[in-house]
C-alpha cells in the first residue's frame, strides 16, 4: 500500500513511530510537510497563508504518484487533501485541531473525508461525528521500567528530593505549567523531603524514558488533550501520574495505582502528596498494553484496508479551503 502523508509537523514522535511500524507491516510512505521552522509540539504556529496556499500545489504535484491513499495529520492540512479527486483521504486530529482556534476549519473538512481518526471519545464528541477512536500508540520495548537510582544518576536528579516530572516546555500555553507550579508549590514542604517540579523538553524522545523511571511522578496540568503521549509513555515505565481530566487520561488511568486524575487543584495538591508519600511504583505498564503499538497499528491498517477497499462514486465532494 502507498500512502501520502501530509502534515504541518514531519518530527512529531508519536506521528513518525506510528509510521515506522506500519512500514514494517508493509505500507510504504511518501511525507509532504508545510513549508516553515516549527516546533512538532506547537504545528499551527508561525505558518502563514503564504505557506499553506504553496502546499496546495505540493499536494497537487503529488497525487498522480500512484499513491492508494491520502493520510493528512492534523486539521490545517485536510483542506489540502481534499483538494483532489482522485485519491481517497483519511484525517488523523491531534486535539488542538479540536478544541482549539483551528477547529472550525477540522468540523468543516471531517464530513468530506473518507475516514477520521481521533485520540479520544472527547475528541469525537467535541468534533460531532463519527471517528475511529484510535489513541497514539506507546512503544512498550522502548519505554520501560529501570532503576530509579540508576535513571537520576543518568539524568542528574537529587535521591534525597521528590521529583515530578513536567515532560513540556513551560511556555506551552495549553500545558499549563503555572497551574503545575502552583501543585507542587503547594506539596513542598508538606512531606519529608522537599518537592522540585522538573521541566523537561527539547531531549531526544527516546530519552524522556529515563526522565519518567527518574521521577517519583509525572504531573499533567493542561488545559485540553487529545490522548497525551507523555501519560501513556509513564505508564508504561511504571511512573505514577497526577492529571487534570483531559481527553482519555481518565479512561487510561482507571485501573492504574497510586494516580490521580482530578479538575480542582485542592484534589491535584492531594493526590500529588499522596502518590509522593506511597514512595511506590505504578502498575501502569499492565493498563499501557491496550494501546501498545502493536494494536494501534492493527488498528490503522484496518482504517486503510476500509478506505481502500470502498467502492467510491466517481465524483468525490470536494471541501472549500
Amino acid at each position: 500500500m502507498n500512502v501520502l502523508t501530509l502534515t504541518n509537523a514531519a518530527d512529531a514522535p508519536f506521528m513518525t513511530q506510528q509510521m515506522a511500524a506500519l512500514e514494517r507491516r508493509g505500507v510504504r510512505f511518501e511525507t509532504r510537510c508545510v513549508a516553515g521552522d516549527v516546533s512538532a509540539d506547537s504545528p499551527s504556529e508561525s505558518r502563514g497563508l503564504r505557506e499553506y496556499l504553496s502546499f496546495f500545489r505540493t499536494v497537487r504535484q503529488e497525487v498522480d504518484g500512484g499513491y492508494d491513499l491520502i493520510h493528512a495529520h492534523y486539521g490545517l492540512t485536510a483542506p489540502m487533501a481534499l483538494a483532489q479527486r482522485q485519491v481517497p483521504v483519511v484525517l488523523s486530529l491531534w486535539g488542538s485541531d479540536v478544541h482549539g482556534p483551528v477547529a472550525p476549519i477540522s468540523r468543516t473538512c471531517a464530513p468530506f473525508c473518507d475516514a477520521v481518526i481521533v485520540m479520544s471519545p472527547e475528541m469525537q464528541n467535541a468534533l460531532g461525528r463519527d471517528c475511529r477512536v484510535i489513541p497514539d500508540g506507546v512503544d512498550l520495548e522502548l519505554f520501560t521500567p529501570g532503576a530509579q537510582s540508576l535513571a537520576r544518576d543518568r539524568v542528574g536528579w537529587p535521591d534525597e528530593t521528590y521529583n515530578v516530572l513536567f515532560p513540556y516546555a513551560p511556555d506551552r500555553a495549553v500545558k499549563n505549567y503555572p497551574r503545575a507550579e502552583r501543585i507542587v508549590d503547594a506539596v513542598d514542604g508538606t512531606l519529608d523531603r522537599p518537592v522540585a517540579l522538573q521541566t523537561v523538553s527539547g531531549v531526544d524522545h527516546a530519552d524522556m524514558r529515563h526522565y519518567m523511571n527518574a521521577a517519583d511522578a509525572l504531573l499533567l496540568t493542561s488545559h485540553s488533550e487529545g490522548s497525551p503521549n507523555a501519560v501513556k509513555e509513564a505508564m508504561a515505565c511504571n511512573c505514577p501520574v497526577v492529571a487534570t481530566d483531559v481527553g482519555d487520561v481518565r479512561e487510561r488511568l482507571a485501573d492504574v495505582s497510586p494516580s490521580c486524575v482530578a479538575a480542582s487543584d485542592e484534589t491535584l495538591i492531594d493526590g500529588l502528596a499522596q502518590v509522593l508519600e506511597s514512595g511506590t511504583r505504578s502498575n501502569g505498564r499492565d493498563a499501557a498494553r491496550e494501546v501498545s503499538l502493536e494494536r494501534t497499528t492493527d488498528a490503522i491498517l484496518e482504517v486503510y484496508g476500509d478506505v481502500t477497499g470502498l467502492e467510491r462514486p466517481a465524483k468525490r465532494p470536494v471541501a472549500s479551503p
